[in-house]
């Protein structure tokens, strides 16, 4: 038998997470202070992953166990994949259709806006950026800044603008990815595999939620927190926290 592949590939995943731990601290912290700021004055947290996997990102923080309840994740049709690959990558390239997305009757100036995208130049995820900005949100990017810096101007899946998130967001929070994502060079094999974009994408998410928590808890408030539905005593522990933010955060 020979040799397996993925023990290098969890070699590779884990020095990035270790990286963004290492090395995004303040940012990570940064991001959660603002973001237990809004729930401390009762307000909602607005989250929009702008592409295909980005919007996994998106998903992930939204009805979580062990997750905030106050999240309002902008979760849409024409991002996902299911709907077709290439529908979905046409339509995260398509300026202006990101502003038909950032509606919410609450969404007001102070609020924090959340952006989650890998490469960060698409013309929704930088529409989105440029929206917050006119409508006075804090916006937090969790994106790779190497993957920005590296893709030339020009390139068919940039912005119009040609600009990169992280230039445009008040917080941003460097998920290390790599140029193009995959981390793996395999023998044999023109092209890299191994992927690593949702991962660094949910740790970090889940990281800056982390110190929202523990910051609220400082505070003397309790955190509004899902308990998972499939654990004893799931379904109650959450009647409280569903009939607080039904009529307010949509999907639930």
């Amino acid at each position: 038998m020979t040799d397996p592949i993925y023990p290098r590939y969890l070699e590779r995943a884990t020095a990035l997470l270790e990286r963004i731990a290492a090395e995004e601290g303040e940012a990570i912290q940064r991001a959660g202070q603002a973001v237990a700021d809004r729930i401390a004055g009762d307000r909602l947290i607005y989250v929009i992953g702008p592409g295909g996997h980005s919007q996994i990102g998106a998903e992930e923080v939204f009805s979580r166990a062990g997750g905030l309840a106050c999240i309002v994740s902008f979760i849409d049709d024409g991002f996902y994949l299911g709907h077709g690959a290439a529908r979905s990558m046409a339509i995260e390239r398509t300026p202006g259709y990101a502003k038909a997305i950032l509606s919410h009757p609450e969404l007001a100036a102070g609020d924090v806006l959340i952006i989650v995208n890998a490469y960060g130049i698409n013309a929704a995820t930088i529409d989105s950026a440029l929206i917050g900005r006119e409508l006075g949100l804090t916006t937090i990017g969790v994106t790779s800044i190497e993957n920005q810096r590296g893709l030339p101007q020009g390139h068919p899946s940039r912005h119009p603008s040609g600009k990169d998130l992280c230039d445009l967001v008040d917080i941003v929070v460097d998920t290390k990815m790599p140029l193009g994502d995959a981390v793996m060079q395999l023998d044999g094999v023109k092209e890299k595999a191994g992927p690593v974009s949702t991962m660094v994408n949910a740790f970090t998410l889940n990281a800056i939620m982390l110190e929202a928590i523990a910051e609220l808890a400082r505070r003397g408030i309790e955190p509004p927190l899902w308990r998972s539905s499939n654990s004893p005593g799931g379904d109650e522990a959450n009647v409280a926290v569903t009939a607080r933010y039904r009529d307010r955060v949509p999907h639930l």
